[in-house]
Parts: C-alpha cells; sequence; structure tokens
C-alpha cells in the first residue's frame, strides 16, 4: 500500500494529511544525504585503517549533522502544528505528545 492515509499508533489512529512544504523536505533530504556520504567515508577510513582520532572526528561530525536534520523535521512540524492546532490535535500531535517526541531527539 503505497497511499496510506491513515496510520495506527499505540495510542490510535490518526489521519496523515498534514504535510512538510517541499522546500523543507527539500532541506532534510539534502541533510540526510550528506549524513549518509558522511557513514560512507566512515567505513572507507575503517576499511583502510585510519587513525583513530580521524575516525572519531568523522563519526562525531556525522552523529551532529543526524541530529540538526532531526531537529529541523522536529521545527518543521512544530511550526505545522503551529499553524494549524486544531489538525495537529485530530492527528494526535497534542503539546504532551509533541514534548514526548522532542525528548526522544535529545
Amino acid at each position: 500500500m503505497s497511499d496510506i492515509s491513515s496510520f495506527i499508533y499505540p495510542t490510535g489512529v490518526y489521519a496523515r494529511s498534514m504535510q512538510l512544504e517541499e522546500t523543507e523536505i527539500h532541506d532534510i533530504l539534502t541533510r540526510l544525504r550528506r549524513v549518509e556520504g558522511q557513514i560512507r567515508g566512515i567505513q572507507g577510513m575503517l576499511e583502510e585503517g585510519r587513525a583513530c582520532s580521524d575516525v572519531i572526528t568523522q563519526f562525531s561530525a556525522s552523529m551532529r549533522a543526524l541530529e540538526h536534520a532531526g531537529y529541523k523535521y522536529f521545527a518543521a512540524t512544530m511550526a505545522m502544528c503551529a499553524t494549524d492546532p486544531e489538525q495537529a490535535q485530530l492527528e494526535g500531535y497534542d503539546p504532551a505528545r509533541l514534548e514526548k517526541l522532542f525528548m526522544q531527539l535529545t
């Protein structure tokens, strides 16, 4: 099923009508592709037997980049929820759930 209009979560079924803007999606995907490249770089460094400090530096950079992509996604979601709080509530994004999701990122 490629066109799913609702999802079942442990706390209920939520409609899926709130969508991120194309520019936001593009930005997040660009960040994720950059992280993907960093991970491939780490794999290559390990295969080449590069110095521990170089590898750790790349691990650190890729982890930060992934965190920033997650924060960007969450910020875009929060903006959508602020723009249409009634729809956000219908989709299960009440303030308590948003807080829990944010805490998962940190």
